[in-house]
């Protein structure tokens, strides 16, 4: 059931599963609270977790865009201080790992561990660009019919891997894809954050101690970008999964809980 922060005037829905450490957990573009797949679920087992719909998607309010990943990192903040939490860890994914990067960098108070999922340090060199194929994918995406285009996104983050050895996972995201994709005006919003994005020179300053998760065969996030973010960031670790694409957090959520479990509490 949903609860509600206030950051700015801008109504934020969020709720939470489980007890222990508060685990916040940030998202990407055009998904909301319901789209990370088993890994809230399996992670609130040991931790409080907290996910919630960034401004634009699902329950939470669509104002006038453009956003900044700023605006996005101030509302995860509204979001702690709605939930009572003082730190947490804090795990993003794509956009939602640009939101963390700026979370941990802008308030590093607030953030104890971080967890980066399929991201990089920004959209702009030297941070490697999106791969072609994925181009020309979000390039089609507006110009198709709803159904269309929203299977051509989840084919395209899925990736190769699991289009062909899960089929029936392509229906389940292509499924929570009709029920909660934002408006176009909403994705367009939130897109314009992550294409202005550049933490490149600052996240040598990341104090938290960090863990990269990347798949291997990402068409929306260059891989190499991984490599990046665990050169840079102090204390950065990388977990690779060969293959994988953009989704891997969904596609291999039980795989990689023990991981992330471990890593936050070691």
């Amino acid at each position: 059931m949903s609860t509600y922060a206030t950051s700015d005037g801008v109504r934020l829905a969020y709720e939470e599963l489980g007890d222990g450490e508060p685990l916040l957990f940030v998202q990407g573009l055009g998904y909301d609270r319901n789209g990370f797949g088993p890994l809230p679920a399996l992670l609130a087992d040991d931790f409080r977790v907290i996910v919630f719909d960034n401004r634009g998607v699902g329950d939470s309010d669509v104002p006038e865009g453009p956003y900044s990943v700023t605006q996005l990192a101030t509302d995860a903040i509204a979001v702690l201080d709605a939930a009572g939490v003082e730190t947490a860890h804090v795990l993003g994914v794509s956009l939602g790992g640009f939101i963390a990067q700026e979370l941990a960098l802008e308030h590093p108070e607030r953030v104890r561990k971080l967890v980066l999922c399929s991201t990089a340090a920004g959209s702009v060199p030297p941070s490697y660009p999106m791969p072609q194929r994925g181009v020309d994918a979000f390039s089609r995406f507006p110009t198709l019919e709803r159904e269309a285009g929203l299977r051509l996104m989840v084919e395209n983050s899925l990736g190769d891997h699991g289009v062909r050895e899960r089929p029936e996972l392509v229906e389940e995201i292509y499924r929570y894809r009709l029920d909660r994709a934002p408006t176009l005006a909403g994705w367009q919003a939130q897109a314009y954050a992550g294409a202005t994005f550049d933490a490149y020179e600052r996240i040598p300053g990341i104090a938290a101690p960090t863990l990269v998760i990347q798949g291997g065969g990402d068409t929306v996030i260059d891989p190499r970008n991984a490599d990046l973010l665990v050169e840079r960031i102090p204390d950065a670790r990388l977990v690779l999964v060969p293959e994988r694409g953009h989704l891997v957090i969904w596609q291999e959520g039980e795989m990689l809980a023990p991981i992330v479990r471990e890593f936050l509490r070691s």
